[in-house]
């Protein structure tokens, strides 16, 4: 089955930019990506209440209020409530969590169903549209009790809130394969977003999360595919971010030999990065950030550019792809 027959479109812009990620936004700069992201084409949106305290969902919301609702596919999170911060002194931000908005309210881990069915009508709320496509349980192994609990509580929820109809879709989403193979053999999940775990870079979920994905039929979401940053163009920099550190040189010296083998076949690194997950079965979109138009149609351009079978035989010859 292609992606395109799964009801899920293949190219999604990830909202956490909107909730003043690393850097401020206005509401107008905002709008202006988005609008370029519809433009583009672009028709499946991402978004969380840990973006931005709630901004990222009020932002993604009124622009699309703007749109017909049949015409996009819209996924939030679950796991963490917004409650007010007694800790807040005027003028303090959020930057902590990196996001450059006023930290008057504070994220408040809830698993419990009361808890999953309240951040629920809360996103409804903020987002001003009922119908959520898609609800993911939000980086359930930062819970500070133990992630077998966690998931023991959250799953059930997230299972019954699909069962009276209330979502479309369920998942989990995270960036540590442990948390999202148990997750999807612990409950009967349809997605489940991988974030920088199956990228050109480095695919640690294939040894753990394809194949209990392909085991009990759950699709996958590609997120952070740009590691990033380190993919997002096609001559790679050293001191480029990675994850919380420094690039470890192992990981350097392959970036530099996959970048070499793109431009081998005159193909733009960032464009492989993005359609690397998609050549598996399994991979139904690939999420994507920004926080500039022009970085939108970028995107949207990579995504749509046609990639030689000889590039990824190449990857593969050298084991850096299977």
């Amino acid at each position: 089955m292609s992606s395109s027959d799964r009801g899920v479109p293949r190219l999604g812009y990830g909202a956490a930019n909107l909730g003043n990620l690393f850097r401020p936004l206005t509401d107008d700069e905002a709008w202006e990506v988005l609008d370029a992201a519809w433009d583009a084409g672009i028709r499946h949106y991402d978004t969380a209440p840990h973006y931005g305290l709630g901004l990222s969902e009020r932002r993604l919301g009124a622009f699309l209020a703007t749109k017909p609702r049949e015409e996009y596919f819209l996924s939030t999170k679950v796991g963490r409530l917004l409650r007010p911060n007694p800790d807040h002194e005027r003028g303090g931000l959020d930057t902590a969590n990196d996001f450059h908005v006023l930290d008057d309210l504070q994220r408040v881990w809830d698993f419990s169903a009361g808890g999953i069915r309240s951040s629920l009508d809360e996103s409804r709320e903020r987002l001003g549209i009922d119908r959520i496509d898609l609800l993911y349980l939000h980086d359930p192994e930062r819970h500070n009790l133990d992630l077998d609990l966690a998931l023991a509580e959250a799953l059930p929820a997230l299972e019954q809130l699909r069962a009276d109809g209330e979502v479309g879709r369920i998942g989990i989403g995270s960036m540590v394969s442990d948390a999202l193979a148990t997750a999807v053999r612990a409950a009967d999940l349809d997605l489940i977003m991988v974030a920088g775990r199956y990228t050109l870079l480095e695919q640690p979920a294939a040894a753990d999360v394809l194949p209990a994905c392909r085991e009990n039929g759950t699709g996958i979401v590609a997120a952070s595919v740009f590691n990033s940053g380190l993919l997002a163009q096609s001559t790679p920099h050293r001191d480029g971010r990675y994850e919380y550190g420094q690039l470890p040189q192992e990981l350097w010296e392959r970036l530099v030999r996959i970048a070499a083998i793109c431009a081998d076949h005159d193909v733009p690194l960032p464009a492989a990065a993005l359609q690397f997950p998609l050549q598996s079965d399994l991979v139904h979109s690939v999420v994507v950030g920004g926080s500039r138009p022009a970085q939108l149609r970028q995107n949207a351009e990579y995504a749509a550019l046609d990639i030689p079978a000889a590039l990824w035989q190449a990857l593969a010859a050298e084991g850096f792809i299977s």
